[in-house]
């Protein structure tokens, strides 16, 4: 029985045991490096005395070692149920929160059964549809449709902005833009996310005025896929002198956890199987042709840095491989 630290309800549960990241035992020094190379494995922590939920928040969020910064005695035990442990680390990221669990606590109410397999159908992307469309006008352009997508077991909310008319004769220009509730909504100069969408929506329009036809996908997957609190988790490690990539590791979680498939299957049910991809990062040429989009062109989306994303965008060329200069 595992109980996500961080979303529990039963308030009195405890138990001996943790189930937490290879990249947050490494952090405590409970491991080595090199069972820690994969920083989203599970790794099986014991304590001197029983965690409840308040000691195992201190001890799953290295955002919280400043005000906690008493820890242990702790140690790693063998973990015989590794696909299991997996899956529910995978989990904790699928919902956006910690992965750190209690295991068979006392007091932590009923258990709701979940097999490792299981995983497979929150990623199946044949139920993703279209939900809705509608005329929606816009700043780059008065002539836009909005189409919202929906899957059965996602409650994330897709959208894809399309301008003109699909036709065979023409490629579209497609962008896939992962949500950034502060860059894209609040204005945070951190990052680029804001000026990125508007600049990518107005080339979309750009194509659909010249004739051809262009998308913006609009892909609820907050912080590249770790979800809001956690990137806020990871800003407050930026600010202790980590970068992004670092910042992620720290927390447990991947540096890149988006879901290009189901975008893949957003831009298949649009009728856009041949794309022209606006980025600067092949990797996500690469993913979306792994997932099936045939890229006929990758086209530069360059726009001027500042002050307070200079190192966001070195971190994105130096570490994440995009071409910027």
């Amino acid at each position: 029985m595992l109980l996500p630290a961080e979303t529990a309800i039963a308030q009195s549960a405890s138990s001996a045991r943790m189930l937490i990241s290879a990249a947050r035992a490494a952090t405590l020094k409970l491991i080595n490096q090199l069972e820690a190379a994969e920083p989203h494995a599970p790794v099986l922590v014991r304590g001197a005395d029983p965690f409840d939920l308040a000691a195992a928040r201190a001890l799953a969020d290295p955002a919280l070692d400043l005000a906690y910064p008493l820890k242990g005695p702790f140690k790693a035990e063998p973990l015989d149920w590794g696909e299991g442990a997996a899956a529910a680390l995978e989990l904790a990221r699928i919902a956006g929160i910690l992965p750190a669990f209690l295991i068979d606590p006392e007091q932590a109410g009923e258990a709701q059964s979940f097999a490792p397999a299981d995983l497979s159908a929150l990623v199946d992307t044949r139920r993703v549809v279209i939900a809705a469309r509608a005329h929606l006008p816009v700043n780059a352009s008065e002539e836009c449709e909005i189409v919202a997508f929906r899957s059965v077991d996602d409650i994330r909310e897709h959208v894809a902005l399309v301008f003109g008319e699909a036709r065979s004769d023409r490629v579209p220009l497609i962008r896939l833009h992962s949500e950034c509730l502060t860059g894209d909504v609040l204005g945070s100069l951190k990052c680029d996310c804001g000026p990125q969408l508007d600049a990518a929506l107005h080339a979309a329009a750009g194509e659909a005025r010249d004739g051809g036809w262009g998308i913006v996908l609009y892909l609820r997957q907050e912080g590249r896929g770790i979800g809001l609190v956690n990137k806020l988790r990871a800003y407050r490690l930026q600010d202790l002198g980590f970068d992004t990539i670092e910042a992620n590791q720290r927390l447990g979680l991947p540096d890149e956890a988006r879901d290009f498939p189901v975008a893949a299957r957003m831009l298949e049910l649009l009728g856009a199987r041949s794309v022209r991809v606006l980025t600067n990062n092949p990797a996500k040429v690469a993913a979306l042709q792994a997932a099936g989009v045939t890229v006929v062109e990758r086209v530069a989306h360059q726009l001027p840095s500042g002050p307070h994303n200079e190192r966001y965008l070195a971190t994105k060329r130096d570490r994440a491989g995009h071409i910027l200069p």
